[in-house]
């Protein structure tokens, strides 16, 4: 029987719609993009080979016609596709409704081919209403949208793979450049220079707890003798002295302590009361870059993280779409929200008039609405049946656009001046009078009740010429602090604020820049590694305008001014590309001319040595002092952990040094060595004999510093690996610490696989006894990288092994035993059956154990069909031509 066939992206989003539809609609997931420009050469149809340019995929001579192949892993899923449009009546492409989900409509259409009516089904949230609107009026594919999106894709293209292969040669295989990564790892490295750059200058003032009638008040020296005292902006970042314009009065040490001294026997008399009252309004509701932002200063999630969870709120009909640089709200949005409102905090919370936002940010696209709950009414966070990192995304959601459509809250700031002696002090306060929206939302804060009680600073009712009674005065010393790193929001704020990229690719940047060892992330801050400041040096001297932010934000305003029909993409692209200005020719022309010595080296100021960037990662090259007092050459490995930042002469001194000598074992009576390696510092038992045989070695916890190593703290880690006795089942069980930390193991007999499990934070890897070791090793099996199994699904029929959902840095994942396999793009972990994982595993072991083969060549239209340009469009009218529905 013919049925309507609906496309879409991923099974959560195809079993959500298909709910909301009527009967004879099937509904089809495309796991993501069909089609896309070859990422290997294995991926190159045979035909095209030996074209020169098929490594980048796009043909510049050609009119940058692009080279599109369907990637091995999506072809059962076209076969799949082509399939069910065999007995379909209709085709209605619903793929989401940017750039992104145009593309994909579009190349589905080129492949498939339909000769039924076919049309554009679109929606900006997945709720009963929205796809029975979305049913009524679907609508013809958006060829503009689709040029903007490819050429945003060739132009990204033609960047990455016209340098990536240049700092290959000339810094390290691997590297990798892009139009906005390279941006974004140059904004990193900056911070870090001012960082190394900076310094540290010191200042003194004082603090007071003066009382009224017992009431407590705080209040710190503001000025002495009629100077303002300084404080941390007053100061040179780049000399540590007061800057020559300021005027401020720079209190030393001990001229504080005798102030505090003379001041705390003085009479304390209010010179002056202020009170200024203020309205705070709320902020809007959240777009794709304020929610990676507020997500990870409130829940610490990842901009990767935030938008995989966004993903599956969206396609579980929880929330609208979540790729929008639009703050407006829908009225059907606005009366949800103030209806949340009254129902929950009263009339009184809400705004005078519905209140609507317009969008700051530089090129914001004000197409889409923001991101908000779905529906014509809001589900309360309680009500459904999020849990975990879900129920708290959407709780911040929720909170966030009720917040906007609540009343301003009106604050009272109070400011008390004291008089003391020479001296002025000053005590601020902060009275609530209405909370308005705080009630709801707090930027930065969890729980907006207990930030409306850390917002209020109260102050005793005091008066002009009132004395005031000092209880303690204390002289305080301050230190100013060099420029924060970039944490992810911080980094996507610059971003958005600069007009780099657009706000729906910033977590797969942040995510390359770390995956590709530009930038490592600790307690949430950015730190550029030694290659990035390499990198970042070739291209700021070589290629300025690449990493330039100004040139980027331009050519980010004529992409969007493509989409929108205003410039032709051929002659920008071809300007960009082509002619002795082009960046082919200045790569060109430049190759030779750029030393990758220069660019294998890092030199860093006030740091006496070099750092060089080997192929096993950086290294230090500079001298030392040896055992004669003569000064020699000297190279070490630098710790991976270790930053550009982090790098100061002590730890040079260190790494040069060599071994350090620390005693004898006293029970071996070998020499004990305290070293340093790539994966950080480390003791060793004596020295190595041959290759064959390495000498025992413990690594040095990193909350031990090694200037503070002892022999005995050295003989206690190199007790380990601890023989804890025999497991039950057959072999020894030991305790033993690793690159991640303590764990115990299980070396099982016959040769099988070893079973470990890290320790709790209550277990001493020095202390722990069989017994509790046996408990840990009962717990289930981790997945890699400590991660606890999502789900799981079972054993296969005649397997001895079940099959877990894992979630890992490159994705959802199953494992069996040492198998792992990838769930295909758009698959969540709810969704995956058995049947599916033992599929992608057999899958997966197939081509582990596949031979490569020779590719013969082929005619067939089918190979014919991998590219689809022309040299005026590169999208043929006929290739676009969607077949109208009947009315």
């Amino acid at each position: 029987m013919a049925h309507t066939l609906v496309i879409v992206e991923s099974p959560t989003k195809a079993r959500t719609i298909k709910s909301f539809l009527p009967k004879g609609f099937q509904v089809i997931a495309s796991m993501g993009h069909v089609r896309d420009l070859p990422k290997g050469a294995s991926e190159i149809p045979a035909s095209k080979k030996k074209e020169k340019w098929s490594r980048i995929g796009v043909n510049a001579s050609a009119d940058f016609e692009p080279l599109y192949v369907v990637p091995k892993d999506k072809k059962k899923v076209v076969r799949e596709l082509k399939s069910a449009l065999k007995d379909a009546k209709e085709l209605l492409l619903a793929t989401d409704e940017d750039r992104e989900g145009e593309s994909i409509s579009w190349h589905l259409l080129e492949l498939l081919q339909p000769k039924i009516p076919t049309k554009r089904m679109v929606f900006h949230e997945i709720t009963k209403q929205a796809i029975t609107k979305a049913l009524e009026k679907p609508r013809d594919l958006d060829m503009e949208l689709v040029h903007a999106q490819e050429t945003r894709r060739i132009l990204d293209r033609l960047v990455g793979y016209t340098l990536s292969p240049l700092l290959w040669k000339k810094v390290a295989w691997g590297l990798s450049a892009g139009r906005v990564q390279s941006v974004s790892v140059r904004l990193l490295v900056k911070r870090e220079r001012e960082r190394r750059a900076f310094k540290r200058a010191s200042y003194w003032d004082l603090k007071t707890i003066l009382e009224k009638e017992k009431n407590p008040i705080e209040a710190r020296l503001i000025s002495f003798k009629d100077k303002k005292i300084a404080n941390g902006s007053d100061f040179d970042e780049k000399t540590g002295e007061l800057k020559k314009t300021s005027k401020a009065n720079l209190l030393k040490e001990m001229e504080a302590k005798e102030l505090a001294k003379e001041v705390a026997k003085d009479k304390w008399t209010v010179k002056s009361v202020d009170k200024k009252p203020t309205l705070r309004k709320p902020v809007p509701p959240f777009t794709t870059s304020t929610l990676q932002q507020e997500a990870n200063r409130k829940l610490r999630l990842s901009a990767r993280e935030t938008m995989r969870c966004a993903q599956g709120l969206y396609e579980r009909g929880f929330i609208t779409y979540m790729r929008t640089d639009s703050v407006s709200l829908s009225q059907q949005a606005i009366s949800a929200a103030r209806e949340c409102v009254e129902n929950r905090y009263g009339k009184e919370y809400l705004s005078e008039s519905p209140r609507q936002f317009r969008s700051s940010a530089r090129n914001a696209q004000e197409a889409h609405e923001a991101i908000r709950p779905a529906g014509e009414t809001f589900k309360a966070p309680k009500d459904t049946t999020l849990n975990g990192r879900d129920l708290a995304l959407y709780e911040l959601i929720w909170k966030r656009t009720v917040a906007s459509q609540m009343a301003e809250a009106r604050l009272t700031m109070l400011s008390v001046d004291i008089k003391v002696s020479n001296a002025i002090f000053r005590a601020t306060g902060k009275n609530i009078d209405f909370p308005g929206f705080f009630r709801a939302y707090v930027e930065g804060s969890d729980d907006p009740e207990a930030a409306l009680e850390g917002q209020e600073v109260l102050l005793p009712n005091v008066s002009v010429g009132d004395e005031l009674f000092a209880k303690t005065v204390d002289a305080i010393a301050h230190e100013t602090k060099p420029p924060a790193r970039y944490s992810e929001a911080s980094l996507v704020k610059t971003l958005e604020k600069e007009g780099i990229g657009r706000p729906s690719t910033y977590a797969s940047i942040i995510g390359t820049i770390v995956d590709r060892g530009y930038a490592s992330l600790n307690t949430n801050s950015l730190a550029p590694t030694f290659t990035a400041f390499a990198v970042t040096s070739l291209l700021e001297e070589h290629f300025p305008d690449l990493v330039d932010t100004t040139f980027t934000a331009r050519m980010e305003s004529s992409l969007d001014e493509i989409s929108s029909g205003s410039v032709e993409w051929l002659p920008y692209l071809e300007a960009f590309y082509k002619g002795s200005k082009g960046l082919a020719a200045q790569v060109d022309k430049r190759e030779g001319d750029i030393d990758g010595k220069a660019y294998r080296k890092v030199d860093l100021e006030g740091i006496p040595c070099t750092v060089r960037i080997g192929s096993n990662g950086p290294w230090l090259e500079g001298k030392r002092i040896n055992e004669d007092g003569e000064e020699v050459d000297a190279k070490g490995n630098l710790p991976m952990d270790i930053t550009p930042g982090d790098l100061d002469s002590e730890k040079v001194k260190q790494i040069l040094d060599g071994p350090s000598d620390l005693g004898l074992h006293p029970e071996t009576g070998e020499k004990v060595y305290l070293r340093f390696g790539p994966w950080g510092p480390f003791v060793q038992l004596g020295e190595a004999i041959d290759k064959d045989q390495k000498p025992r070695r413990a690594s040095i916890p990193k909350d031990i510093k090694t200037e503070e190593v002892s022999l005995t703290d050295a003989v206690k880690l190199l007790s380990l690996p601890r023989l804890l006795g025999s497991h039950p089942d057959g072999g020894k069980v030991e305790a033993r610490t690793g690159q991640f930390g303590p764990y115990v193991v299980w070396d099982k007999e016959d040769g099988e696989k070893p079973d470990n499990r890290s320790l709790k934070k209550e277990d001493d890897v020095y202390q722990i006894d069989l017994k509790r070791a046996l408990e840990l090793l009962a717990i289930p099996k981790l997945g890699r990288g400590g991660r606890m199994a999502l789900r799981d699904l079972g054993r296969p029929k005649d397997e001895e092994e079940n099959i877990h959902v894992y979630n890992g840095p490159y994705g959802i994942y199953v494992k069996q035993g040492k198998i792992n396999a990838s769930l295909p793009k758009g698959m969540e972990a709810d969704d995956v059956t058995l049947e599916e994982a033992v599929k992608l595993l057999e899958e997966k072991k197939s081509s582990k154990k596949a031979p490569r083969a020779k590719k013969k060549k082929s005619k067939t239209a089918s190979s014919k069909k991998t590219t689809s340009t022309t040299k005026s469009g590169r999208l043929r009218a006929s290739a676009v031509k969607i077949v109208k529905t009947k009315d």
